[in-house]
């Protein structure tokens, strides 16, 4: 029997759903609170990490893919390979929205739930239960708008939103260290189409005049890279509202760290350099920035505006892939009171800074005590004026 073009399309889509997608959500539930407490090192602010389980219900996996057919058949085509291309590619191709009716929910179960998360939970977090715990992503059509009659349902247009612990927990804590930037004039940040030919920027202002030009209001930020301890090329300006920063991303635009020279032969550093993939997206939004964790291993952040505003030091925060956290607070970091305030409020690489390491942590439940030892990490040092 020949099976249709859509058809074989429902089918690829199936097969290609996220690991996990059968068991029920009380399975699964038990199964992140055991990993929970086998794996104190794997605590972060992201719950709910989604991984393979056991005892799977075909009951539960017979419903999910009946109903996961029934509402990709209503598809047309077209959307059906804007879908399959943004689930294959895990978010890395730019893909069309997928503008399907807002109000029409699907029931798995006792429980509703709206299009949107229902395929976030085939394709990409089965343990994902409310609408409250996602974000739309800017590149959306459907970003910030609250009651529009269709909604877009690729999975890949939103972000599981990352829950900050209270209290946090003892042993990711440290003394603050931050790092002022030094010259390094031996490269240029690297602004690439990865579709393109074109692959290195012009040579922009020196870091001098990037951090210090009175009253410059044409970036935001600039993003410096470093490898343990050394930094690799000039600061890189930012001036759109969203930057993807990524070792190797299918289609984007942005700060590519593969492009730039360096001479670190670590085998570790090459390695968790090779990691880095897809990478982050930092987003400047009304209620501040966030970082979008679009790899397939967790970042840590450490942001003043991310912690108690009277501690003297600061959290580590784990980021696992898919999921955002809102990194910096403008209007915190302007209220927040450090011992040398005069200090804070002049140097951006203070209050006004936050720091990201690829893969690997650091803190006291690491071998690395401070990021300056970790292989490959960020510095993104916000305008403050």
């Amino acid at each position: 029997m020949f099976r249709t073009k859509r058809s074989v399309l429902v089918r690829r889509l199936w097969r290609s759903r996220a690991p996990g997608g059968e068991e029920e959500e009380e399975e699964e539930a038990a199964a992140a609170e055991a990993r929970a407490h086998a794996c104190g090192e794997g605590r972060g602010c992201c719950p709910g990490k989604a991984g393979r389980g056991c005892g799977a219900s075909a009951g539960a996996e017979s419903e999910l893919k009946a109903l996961t057919h029934t509402v990709l058949k209503r598809l047309k085509e077209r959307q059906l390979e804007g879908l399959l291309h943004a689930v294959e590619s895990r978010g890395g191709a730019r893909t069309p929205c997928l503008q399907l009716p807002a109000k029409a929910d699907s029931r798995l179960g006792q429980h509703s739930y709206p299009l949107p998360v229902l395929l976030c939970k085939v394709f990409r977090w089965p343990d994902l239960r409310h609408c409250s715990e996602v974000k739309r992503l800017c590149c959306c059509e459907s970003y910030g708008k609250a009651h529009a009659e269709l909604v877009c349902c690729n999975p890949y247009h939103l972000s599981r939103l990352c829950e900050l612990e209270s209290p946090p927990p003892p042993y990711s804590r440290y003394p603050m260290d931050f790092l002022k930037p030094t010259d390094c004039p031996d490269s240029v940040p690297s602004s690439t189409e990865t579709g393109g030919a074109n692959c290195l920027a012009p040579a922009g202002p020196s870091d001098s005049q990037v951090l210090q030009e009175p009253g410059d209001r044409s970036h935001w930020c600039v993003v410096a890279y470093w490898e343990e301890k050394t930094r690799v090329g000039r600061l890189y300006s930012v001036q759109e509202p969203s930057l993807d920063i990524f070792y190797d991303l299918p289609q984007g635009n942005g700060f590519c760290l593969g492009q730039l020279n360096s001479d670190n032969k670590s085998q570790l550093v090459q390695k968790v350099r090779s990691k880095i993939g897809y990478g982050i997206q930092l987003t400047k939004e009304v209620d501040g920035v966030w970082v979008y964790n679009r790899s397939s291993y967790p970042i840590f952040i450490k942001s003043a505006t991310l912690d108690n505003p009277d501690s003297r030091t600061l959290l580590v925060h784990k980021v696992f892939p898919g999921f955002s956290i809102k990194a910096f607070d403008y209007e915190k970091a302007y209220t927040l009171q450090r011992p040398n305030d005069h200090e804070f409020t002049q140097q951006p690489w203070t209050g006004f800074t936050v720091q990201i390491s690829f893969v690997k942590g650091w803190g006291q439940c690491y071998t690395r005590q401070f990021i300056s030892s970790c292989p490959c990490w960020l510095e993104v040092i916000f305008n403050n004026r």
